[in-house]
């Protein structure tokens, strides 16, 4: 009733206030470091939910900020800090890579109440216009995405980004090697230091991390196969170890003979560097390792396999290629696809059907010849 004081519900101490204004809306209010954020409802279950909200803004992203001071680059801070337990290192990396090339300085100090769909399109267009392929599509995945947080938060009334057009990107067609060009390939890498993990790579199917985290110990060469356990990459001048994106990253893989000679060869050569090293041998216990003992750095292993394509004449082929060449020469030889699924360690078979599908041998065919069963003699006119 006008003239009563303001109704308080029942809250605990330390927890926030929640208290019916005179007008007869709720208010529910948090402070955490000097901010003070009030947030309002017609009802008091509804003014509860609100401060839940803020709530766990805080426990997540560790501040309160009112909403008509937070910039874009407060926004991508927050939310990069709330998802960073759920994701693998690398991932975070490139997104906080992807929010400090390309967002940031486009509108990391816009207020975050002034972002407009059309600034969001006017990013991505400036984007492609840069002859940028595939950096749009990843930069609207991770605005969006933050955006969505502070939707749910409450900091914005809806998502900017559901309001534009997405801009596409669609992977160029991997070309691949034929048998010739590979038999080419490791006759002329014989003498390199790499030969064995590249050929590793072609044999197994495996990522380039997954193979540059191989231990010795997850090697059985009576058997004749690895275990793939983890990653190894190196992010920010430190070699971080990640476990496989999905539960079916981690797998055995059978090896031919050329992948368990390959890993002897390793053997040798890794035994030979660590006499000549000495007490400058440092142990990591990883197969692929440099002369010192020490992890192999990825962007090595691209360049030296991208000069040594051009010195034999072949077509540029990256690591990540050999896995797609792996993949592409079982398929044609009629390798089912579930079989070669569990060797790239896909999570679903969907998802190496979607990628290979070019690859699977004599599909026309088989079409042609399943619908003119269908329509039988049936003349067409």
């Amino acid at each position: 009733m006008p003239g009563e004081a303001p109704r308080r519900g029942h809250n605990p101490s330390g927890a926030g206030t929640v208290l019916q204004r005179r007008d007869g809306r709720w208010q529910a209010a948090l402070m955490v470091d000097g901010v003070r954020r009030s947030v309002y409802a017609a009802t008091e279950r509804e003014a509860r939910k609100k401060l839940a909200e803020l709530k766990q803004q805080v426990a997540q992203a560790g501040v309160l900020t009112a909403p008509g001071k937070l910039t874009v680059d407060d926004l991508l801070r927050q939310w990069l800090e709330t998802v960073r337990p759920t994701l693998k290192p690398r991932t975070i990396y490139d997104y906080e890579a992807l929010a400090r090339r390309y967002i940031s300085p486009a509108i990391g100090k816009l207020r975050l109440s002034r972002l407009s769909p059309s600034q969001v399109q006017k990013l991505y267009a400036d984007l492609q216009a840069r002859g940028l392929d595939r950096a749009p599509a990843q930069v609207h995945a991770v605005l969006h995405r933050a955006c969505q947080l502070a939707v749910l938060w409450r900091l914005l009334p809806e998502n900017p980004c559901d309001r534009v057009v997405k801009p596409g990107y669609a992977a160029p067609r991997r070309e691949v090697w034929n048998r010739q060009q590979v038999q080419a390939f490791l006759a002329g890498t014989q003498e390199h230091w790499l030969q064995p993990l590249w050929t590793l790579a072609a044999v197994s199917g495996c990522r380039l991390g997954e193979l540059l985290a191989l231990s010795w110990d997850a090697v059985d060469l009576e058997a004749g196969h690895i275990s793939i356990r983890r990653n190894l990459a190196r992010i920010d001048r430190e070699w971080v170890y990640s476990t496989p994106k999905t539960q079916a990253g981690t797998r055995v893989i059978a090896l031919p003979p050329q992948g368990v000679g390959a890993l002897r060869k390793q053997r040798a050569q890794q035994a030979a560097w660590r006499l000549k090293a000495g007490p400058e041998w440092q142990d990591s216990g990883l197969v692929f390792t440099r002369t010192n003992g020490q992890p192999v750095y990825a962007p090595v292993v691209c360049h030296a396999l991208e000069s040594v394509c051009k010195q034999l004449g072949l077509p540029k082929l990256t690591p990540h290629g050999l896995r797609h060449l792996h993949a592409s020469l079982l398929l044609a030889e009629g390798v089912p696809i579930t079989d070669v699924s569990q060797r790239l360690g896909h999570s679903n078979v969907a998802i190496t059907g979607a990628v290979y599908a070019h690859a699977l041998p004599g599909q026309g065919q088989r079409a042609a010849e399943c619908i003119g069963r269908a329509l039988g003699g049936a003349a067409m006119g």
